[in-house]
C-alpha cells in the first residue's frame, strides 16, 4: 500500500473497526490488497498463493497483474515470498490475473490460472515450477482452456484417491473435465455440474469419502459463500447453503485446507482500509465440520486464528514475516528473498506468539540504509508495550548494502507479541532483512520447518561481454518475444518495468554502457542500477524512437562509480504505455592498450598447435578488420574492451605471448 496514505488509512481504521489497530490479525496480509485466495499444504508448510488488486484501479474494474504468495507454520505470522507469476509470463495473454490454484504432482507444482487473451476471451492457462515458490513459467505456451470466452475462469484442481485428477471451473455455470496424469492436458468432453446457487469462484476438495464444491453465490448486497456435496467427484450436487456473507466487496472466493490438525477457511473482504470491491484483502478463520461432515456457519472476525505453534525468536526469521504491520512495505532483496523497506518514523511489524522461554540477552538485525539510519525499538505485546532493547542502525552506503547490528536485551521471558518498533528522524530510515535472539531457548520449541526458497548463486558474468536481454535472472513487466535479429528480444515495456542480471562483474571498471534497441512508440530511458530496483544509480541512456518495433539501433552513455560484482538492475522509464524493445547490452571499460582488461592466458589458441604464440597473433591480425559485432571472436579477443577486434588487440598479444605458451 503507498506510502503517503499510511497516515490517513491508520486513521480510518480506528475510526471505521472500532479496534486498536495492534489487537486485529484480519486481514492477514496489509502490505498490499490481496484476493481470491487458494492455499496449499505442502511438506509441513501453508503455503498461501493469493491474486494482487493494484493500488490504482483501471477503468473502475479489477486491476490485477500478478500472483503473490506467503507462507506460514504457525497461521498466524505470514512470510511474504514475493511474485511468483504474472500474466506477462505468457506470451499469449493480455491480463487479468485472476484466481487460480495450485497443487502438486510428477514431484512439480502446476498452477492453474484465468487471463485475458487477445480477442477479449477468458481463458485458463497452466504454469509448472520445480519449487512451490517458483519460477512458474507456462507448461503449454498457449491456453489450456478455451471453451466459453467471458465464463472460463477461476480454476479449481482436486486429485482424487485413485489418482485421477479433475478440473473445475466457470462464471456462470460450472464447467469440468479429467485431466490426464501430465497435468497439463485432459481426456474426455467438458462436462456442466452447475449446483444451486452457483456463481464462480469453485473450490473442490474430498474429505473422507464425502467431495465438496465450495463457490461464490448469489447473495444479499453481493455474493456470499455457499457450498454443496456429493459421493461422486462429477455430482450430482446437493446444495448446503451459505457459509459465509461478504463484508465490503461485491465477491467473495474462499479455500479450504486442514493443517496440523485444525480446518482452515481462507477468504477476502474489503475491509484493509482503502479497501472495497476492487481492492480486497485476504483473512483467514479456524473452524470444526460438525459430526455429519456438514460445515457451519462462519463468522468473520478481527482476531483470526490462534497460532497452531508458537515462534522461536532464536533463530534467523525474516523480516517480512509478519501478523500485522504499520507503514512498511516488501521489496526483493539481494541477498535473497523479500525486505522490509519504507520504513519511517513510527512504523512497526507485530509477530504473534514469540516464546522466549527463560529470557532472551541479546537481538541481532540485519539491516542497510543510504540515510543516517534510525533505531529498532523491542516492544512486547503493543507498539508501546514493554521496551526490552533498542538497536540503533547507522548508515550502510546503500540501500542494499547490508550489515548485521546487534543490542542487549533484558526482560524478555516467556511467551508475547513482539512489536518490532522503528524510530528516528523523517523519511525513510533502513531497510530490514532478517533478525533473531540469543539467551535460553525455550523447552520444546520446535525446529523451524526450512523452506527452500528457488535461489542460487550464479557463475559471476562479464559485463564486458554481450548479453542478451532475455537472459535476465528476474524481471518485472516485461515479455520475451522473436527477434528479426535472430533469437529472441524483451519488449512490453512499460514505465516502471525492470529486468534483472545477477552476479555481473564490472571488474576495475567500468566506463560506458552500449544496448541493442527498437521502438515504434515513444522510447524512453534505460536506468542502470546496482542491486536493487531503487538502488544506485550509475547511468542512464536515453532511447530514441526508431521508427518500428524491430527497426533496431544501437544506443550508448557514460557509465560511472561502479567496481567489482553487482546484481545489475536495468529499470524502464518514460510516458504511457509500450516504450521499446532491447535486444542485447554490455559495457566498455578503459579502452587503453597498453594494460589488457583480460588476461592473455583465457584466449583461445587459434591454430590449435597447443601454445599461444606470434602464429596466433598473425592469424587474428588477418581476421580483425571483419571480426566487431557480436561475432563470437569479440568476447574472447576483444582484450582492450572497444567493441571490436583490432590492431590495438594484436599488440597486446604480441606483448604478452611469450609468458604464455
Amino acid at each position: 500500500m503507498k506510502r503517503k496514505l499510511a497516515l490517513a488509512l491508520s486513521i480510518i481504521m480506528i475510526l471505521f473497526f472500532d479496534f486498536a489497530p495492534c489487537s486485529a490479525d484480519n486481514p492477514v496480509i496489509q502490505t498490499l490488497y490481496t484476493a481470491d485466495p487458494f492455499p496449499m499444504v505442502h511438506e509441513g508448510v501453508c503455503y498461501l498463493y493469493t491474486d494482487h488488486d493494484e493500488d490504482v484501479t483501471v477503468n473502475n474494474f479489477y486491476t490485477m497483474n500478478d500472483w503473490k504468495c506467503y507462507t506460514s507454520t504457525d497461521m498466524v505470522n505470514w512470510t511474504d515470498r514475493g511474485t511468483v507469476l504474472s500474466y506477462k509470463s505468457f506470451s499469449w495473454a493480455t491480463g487479468d490475473a485472476w484466481a487460480g490454484q495450485v497443487i502438486y504432482r510428477n514431484n512439480k507444482f502446476y498452477m492453474y490460472v484465468p487471463m485475458t487473451r487477445a480477442g477479449g476471451a477468458r481463458t485458463i492457462g497452466v504454469a509448472v515450477a520445480d519449487n512451490p515458490l517458483g519460477p512458474f513459467k507456462d507448461a503449454l505456451g498457449k491456453p489450456l482452456i478455451t471453451n466459453n470466452g467471458a465464463s472460463d475462469i477461476d480454476p479449481t484442481v482436486f486429485i482424487d484417491s485413485d489418482g485421477q485428477a479433475y478440473l473445475y471451473w466457470g462464471n456462470g455455470t460450472l464447467y469440468g473435465v479429467k485431466l490426464n496424469q501430465d497435468m497439463i492436458s485432459y481426456s474426455g468432453s467438458i462436462f456442466q455440474a452447475k449446483p444451486s446457487g452457483y456463481i464462480e469462484g469453485p473450490w473442490f476438495y474430498k474429505r473422507g469419502n464425502l467431495y465438496y464444491m465450495v463457490y461464490a453465490g448469489s447473495g444479499s448486497g453481493g455474493e456470499n459463500i455457499q457450498y454443496a456435496t456429493s459421493s461422486s467427484p462429477t455430482g450430482p450436487w446437493t446444495s448446503k447453503g451459505q457459509i459465509m456473507g461478504n463484508q465490503n466487496s461485491f465477491t467473495n472466493h474462499s479455500g479450504t485446507v486442514d493443517y496440523k490438525g485444525n480446518s482452515y477457511f481462507f477468504y477476502h473482504t474489503g475491509s484493509l482500509p482503502g479497501g472495497g470491491s476492487y481492492k480486497r484483502s485476504v483473512c483467514i478463520e479456524q473452524f470444526k465440520y460438525n459430526s455429519d461432515g456438514t460445515i457451519p456457519t462462519i463468522p468473520m472476525t478481527k482476531n483470526g486464528p490462534n497460532p497452531v505453534e508458537n515462534l522461536n525468536p532464536y533463530v534467523q526469521n525474516e523480516a517480512e514475516t509478519i501478523c500485522w504491520e504499520s507503514g512498511i512495505e516488501t521489496e526483493k532483496c539481494s541477498e535473497g528473498g523479500m525486505d522490509v523497506y519504507s520504513i519511517e518514523n513510527g512504523d512497526y511489524i507485530k509477530v504473534k506468539g514469540v516464546d522466549f522461554g527463560k529470557g532472551a540477552t541479546d537481538f541481532q538485525a540485519r539491516v542497510a540504509s543510504s540515510t543516517s539510519g534510525g533505531n529498532i525499538e523491542l516492544r512486547l505485546d503493543s507498539p508501546t508495550g514493554t521496551l526490552v532493547g533498542t538497536c540503533a542502525v547507522t548508515g550502510t552506503g546503500g540501500s542494499q548494502t547490508w550489515t548485521t547490528k546487534s543490542c542487549k536485551v533484558t526482560g524478555a521471558t516467556g511467551i508475547h507479541d513482539l512489536y518490532l518498533k522503528f524510530t528516528g528522524g523523517s523519511g525513510s530510515l533502513f531497510n530490514f532483512n532478517w533478525w533473531s535472539f540469543s539467551g535460553d531457548s525455550p523447552v520444546g520449541t520446535p525446529t523451524p520447518t526450512v523452506i527452500s526458497t528457488p535461489t542460487s548463486t550464479p557463475a559471476p558474468v562479464s559485463a564486458f561481454s554481450q548479453v542478451e536481454a532475455e537472459s535476465f535472472d528476474d524481471q518485472s513487466g516485461v515479455q520475451s518475444e522473436t527477434c528479426n535479429e535472430g533469437g529472441q528480444n524483451i519488449g512490453y515495456i512499460e514505465n516502471g518495468d525492470y529486468t534483472v542480471y545477477n552476479n555481473i562483474n564490472f571488474g576495475d571498471g567500468a566506463s560506458s554502457f552500449k544496448a541493442r534497441v527498437s521502438s515504434g512508440g515513444s522510447g524512453g530511458n534505460i536506468e542502470i542500477r546496482l542491486d536493487s530496483a531503487s538502488g544506485t544509480l550509475i547511468g542512464t541512456c536515453s532511447v530514441a524512437p526508431t521508427g518500428n518495433w524491430q527497426t533496431w539501433a544501437d544506443v550508448t552513455c557514460d557509465i560511472s562509480g561502479v567496481k567489482g560484482t553487482h546484481n545489475l538492475y536495468l529499470k524502464y522509464t518514460g510516458g504511457s504505455g509500450y516504450l521499446f524493445n532491447l535486444n542485447w547490452w554490455r559495457f566498455y571499460g578503459n579502452t587503453s592498450t597498453s594494460t589488457p582488461t583480460q588476461n592473455p592466458s583465457n584466449i583461445s589458441d587459434l591454430n590449435h598447435d597447443g601454445v599461444i604464440n606470434m602464429a596466433d597473433v598473425i592469424l587474428l591480425a588477418t581476421k580483425f578488420n571483419t571480426v566487431k559485432g557480436s561475432e563470437g571472436f569479440v568476447d574472447a579477443y576483444d582484450l582492450n574492451r572497444d567493441g571490436a577486434i583490432n590492431m590495438a588487440d594484436v599488440i597486446i598479444i604480441a606483448t604478452n605471448f611469450g609468458k604464455i605458451f
